[in-house]
């Protein structure tokens, strides 16, 4: 039986009138989430399906159906709304998906349209389902890859390819991260969870709302509009706040531009944190200490972690009593990090491996991570970047641009930013600036940036953007990470605004005034036109 779902049996036989889910409308016990997995996972079983897809909006209903698919042993593939029709139908084949279940109104006909006449609804509805509905394959056979042993979930992550990798978990992976969270955060009394990000977001669905579920939580759990979400382009950040004053939970989890959205909401008087907030937890992206201390002025607790898919979805994180800012947190007891050459490898709670290129394969041993990073002697890790992303100037200094940007990204008047220089003599940066800013405010704003920076990885020139990035474009993955090499190709022509000065060694004489002949000194070298 899934561990999971074993604990919540338990805690349901103690205390089975409490409230676990709470959605826009209603709310159910756990016991009564308890009848409902059981209900669907016996009509799973009986109608035959072996691997459900579910793409609905954030709801009680998403996570009954998640956590039924456990009880019946069949797993879970969610279907993220911030997919390209071309990624959710790339995922459904690539996983087998013999049976549909969403909230979306007339899914039959765009299913029809997206899938190729795959799918139709179900003769027979779910119990316990009002909104969700279940749409079954019409071919009369699939031709399914066969998936690594123990395979409960198949999160697709949103890497800079145009088809996500589907990463294979089982429940025991899945369990041992929420209860590792637990552990971390045993000394604090949290009773009451909103579900901030997308459920199929795997942060949200196991780091936040497992987690809860495990400690007996009550888990909040508005729609996405209700939340302030706007289809899969924006959120609004008001509303957002709204929805924390009148919920008042305890904790949430976040991503880094949401915190600094909250945090623009107080400095322009328009919202105050509410006293219940006891621990956001916030991730995705790398966060500048100076950000996370104006939050915790402002009344927002907050504490920076690390995660990957393959290992469940958190490795670490700060917590009170166990808090470095700066640092993405001590390592929990779940997994074990060790740093190689740099880089981050993670073991102990690893993926059964990638779908259709690690077929019948068993947990993996070791993550390499491809992220940067160091152990302190207190079990903290450090992150320095990512591997793959680490910037090569043209005078042969290493730059990992998620240093400088976490830095502006501290700066309120820099909504998003990336920095780019590789092999060119400076770095440069793409700016989103907030509203109303002139290009001198925002370059006095840089010049403080740049104090804190060494020479070489100093922004020199920045464009301004004409508009944020999002994951409805494809530019920002689903945790809010920055798909680089998209955004290279999208502002191609940015890239040579911010270089236009750079000269180019084959059309013009150069003289190179070397004050020294250290490698260390290649960095004052002056260009200079003869």
């Amino acid at each position: 039986m899934s561990k999971i779902i074993a604990a919540l049996r338990k805690f349901a036989s103690e205390s089975g009138d409490s409230t676990a889910l709470h959605g826009d409308v209603s709310s159910v016990s756990y016991r009564e989430m308890l009848a409902a997995i059981d209900a669907i996972a016996a009509e799973i079983g009986a109608q035959g399906i072996e691997r459900v897809g579910l793409a609905a909006d954030n709801g009680p209903e998403w996570i009954i159906v998640d956590l039924a698919c456990q009880c019946a042993g069949v797993p879970l593939i969610p279907l993220p709304a911030f997919f390209t029709p071309q990624q959710l139908s790339h995922a459904v084949d690539s996983s087998g998906v013999d049976a549909l279940f969403s909230d979306q109104s007339g899914f039959g006909v765009t299913g029809k349209t997206l899938f190729g006449s795959r799918f139709s609804e179900s003769s027979q509805p779910f119990s316990g389902l009002s909104t969700i509905k279940a749409y079954r394959v019409m071919s009369a056979a699939i031709d399914r890859v066969p998936l690594p042993d123990d395979t409960a979930k198949i999160t697709y992550t949103s890497g800079s390819t145009g088809n996500p990798k589907g990463v294979c978990l089982s429940v025991a992976a899945q369990y041992a991260t929420a209860m590792a969270l637990n552990d971390a955060l045993k000394a604090m009394p949290l009773s009451r969870h909103l579900a901030v990000l997308p459920l199929a977001t795997l942060l949200e669905n196991v780091a936040g709302v497992y987690s809860a579920l495990l400690r007996g939580a009550e888990v909040m759990l508005p729609s996405l509009a209700t939340l302030g979400w706007s289809g899969s382009s924006g959120l609004d950040i008001q509303g957002l706040a709204s929805i924390l004053t009148i919920t008042k939970p305890d904790s949430a989890v976040l991503l880094p531009q949401i915190l600094k959205g909250l945090i623009a909401c107080r400095d322009e008087g328009q919202w105050q944190a509410p006293s219940s907030l006891q621990f956001l937890a916030v991730g995705g992206a790398r966060v500048a200490p100076e950000l996370i201390a104006r939050a915790r002025l402002f009344g927002l607790p907050v504490y920076e972690g690390y995660g990957l898919s393959e290992c469940g979805s958190v490795v670490c994180v700060n917590s009170p009593g166990a808090d470095k800012p700066g640092s993405a947190g001590k390592v929990l007891p779940h997994c074990s990090v060790r740093i190689v050459d740099g880089e981050v490898m993670v073991a102990g709670n690893a993926y059964q491996g990638y779908l259709q290129l690690d077929t019948g394969a068993s947990e993996r041993a070791e993550v390499a991570t491809g992220d940067l990073g160091e152990l302190d002697d207190d079990g903290f890790l450090w992150l320095r970047g990512r591997s793959k992303n680490l910037l090569v100037s043209s005078y042969g200094r290493n730059i990992s641009p998620e240093w400088p940007e976490s830095e502006l990204s501290a700066l309120p008047s820099i909504l998003q930013c990336m920095v780019i220089g590789d092999a060119q003599p400076y770095c440069g940066a793409f700016i989103y600036p907030a509203a109303g800013l002139s290009r001198e405010q925002i370059n006095r704003e840089i010049s403080r940036c740049n104090a804190v920076l060494p020479d070489y990885a100093q922004i020199r020139r920045w464009v301004a953007l004409p508009k944020p990035f999002t994951t409805a474009d494809g530019l920002l993955t689903a945790n809010g990470r920055l798909r680089r090499q998209d955004i290279l190709a999208h502002y191609d022509d940015l890239v040579t605004a911010c270089f236009s000065d750079v000269i180019d060694p084959q059309s013009v004489n150069l003289t190179l005034a070397i004050s020294s002949s250290t490698a260390a000194d290649i960095a004052d070298i002056d260009l200079v036109r003869e």
